[in-house]
């Protein structure tokens, strides 16, 4: 069962419906049949019980004639809040971001993303540590069997030993943890410095989750990164190498999908892996635009970048989807910066897409004219690859180019550089 506050908050563009409808679709991704919802109107949760004692009394009985086994909460629940609400229902309660983190320790596949998903966990879960045992046994129960899969959701990765750990051993853990993601992220610095020595400017493919992301990205550059109609199927970034229909050369990076309420332990954990969105020099926003909460979804989108510092970054947006609307010229582009209808799936739209990113990827380099020796043709060959050529003239004593190089390769042209076609 799924239970939620319906509150005012002018932070906020969802309303609490909107809201259960995406906590349902991450309770079946998990695993979990939802068999029914509970919302109470409040102006705040209450801080006993969420829903308050006689709103939470009266979903324990509705839970009980429905065989509920797991109530899920659409915020997150202080472990006050959670051991009351579980003395209440007389079963396990979890909350919005015990949920999250399961699917995250379900779709971990590279040995980073596992480290992240457990240093969340155990950093999510230490405060939840103090209680009697008899408390915790309920916290860490459930099993796939009389319970159903239902009862195993918040119990994965280190969640089926917390009954034997204890605060000291998980601080220690988390301490460990840290040290090697920290060598994780000091091997992504070193990359995209490598990344910066190529010049190749980095277009970070950002958006809510499952709004096609991957789909677009495999679509693109010819990859296999896995594609599920689930919330959050990509965790791992993965980084491929494009050409533009202009001859620009960039390198486009599929990352972890966005949702609102996004944990802060998951922010803090994954900080690594979401240097990838703010070390980008263009961010490529997917957003389902056949989502009745498209709009709310971008919004949420343009919250977690700001927070990550990357709002300001130029932005391109693919409408995604549109072959499921009735009428394709439905996707309004005036909401969205830089907006292009496409289909991910029928690979529609691709070509109006590459011609914006590539006058984008422009905008972001340097004008520069330089006459090049003959004996560099390797220079001349870079800025093709590289940049944007608004003149080539052959000269008696070289190659003159008029254009726009990325701002990493000014020092190796700066010697080069003219004003004027000359012959001299």
């Amino acid at each position: 069962m799924l239970i939620a506050v319906d509150r005012d908050d002018p932070n906020s563009s969802w309303d609490a419906t909107d809201s259960l409808a995406e906590l349902a679709a991450l309770a079946s991704t998990a695993g979990a049949e939802v068999v029914g919802t509970a919302i109470q109107r409040l102006d705040k949760p209450d801080n006993a019980t969420y829903l308050g004692k006689g709103r939470a009394r009266q979903a324990a009985d509705e839970a009980k004639a429905l065989g509920v086994t797991l109530i899920i909460a659409d915020d997150e629940l202080s472990p006050s809040q959670q051991r009351q609400l579980e003395e209440v229902m007389e079963c396990r309660v979890l909350d919005r971001t015990a949920l999250i983190l399961d699917i995250f320790a379900q779709h971990a596949r590279t040995r980073e993303g596992q480290l992240q998903v457990e240093l969340a966990q155990n950093e999510y879960r230490l405060p939840r540590l103090a209680g009697s045992s008899e408390h915790l046994s309920r916290l860490g129960g459930g099993s796939r069997g009389a319970a159903g899969v239902g009862g195993a959701i918040g119990a994965r990765g280190p969640g089926e030993t917390k009954l034997e750990i204890d605060r000291r051993r998980v601080r220690a853990r988390i301490a460990q943890l840290k040290r090697e993601l920290e060598e994780v992220r000091a091997h992504r610095t070193r990359q995209r410095q490598l990344r910066m020595g190529q010049a190749l400017p980095v277009v970070a493919v950002v958006g809510y989750t499952n709004a096609g992301k991957s789909t677009l990205f495999n679509a693109l550059t010819a990859s296999a990164v896995l594609v599920e109609d689930k919330l959050f199927a990509t965790l791992d970034p993965t980084t491929r190498h494009l050409i533009l229909p202009s001859k620009q050369e960039v390198l486009l990076t599929d990352t972890v999908g966005f949702i609102q309420k996004l944990p802060t332990a998951l922010v803090a954990a994954f900080r690594a892996t979401l240097e990838e969105v703010r070390e980008a020099d263009i961010l490529l926003e997917v957003v389902d635009i056949n989502h009745e909460n498209a709009v709310e979804q971008s919004e949420t989108v343009q919250q977690v970048l700001g927070e990550l510092g990357a709002g300001d970054k130029p932005r391109l947006t693919a409408l995604n989807k549109v072959d499921l609307l009735d009428d394709p010229a439905e996707a309004d582009r005036s909401l969205f910066p830089n907006a292009v209808p496409i289909s991910a799936l029928r690979q529609e739209g691709f070509a109006e897409l590459m011609d914006v990113l590539g006058r984008i990827v422009a905008e972001t380099m340097e004008p520069v004219q330089v006459q090049i020796p003959f004996e560099r043709g390797d220079l001349v060959e870079l800025f093709h690859r590289r940049g944007r050529i608004r003149e080539e003239t052959h000269l008696a004593n070289g190659t003159y180019i008029d254009g726009f190089l990325p701002p990493q390769l000014s020092g190796i042209f700066a010697p080069y550089a003219a004003t004027v076609v000359s012959e001299a």
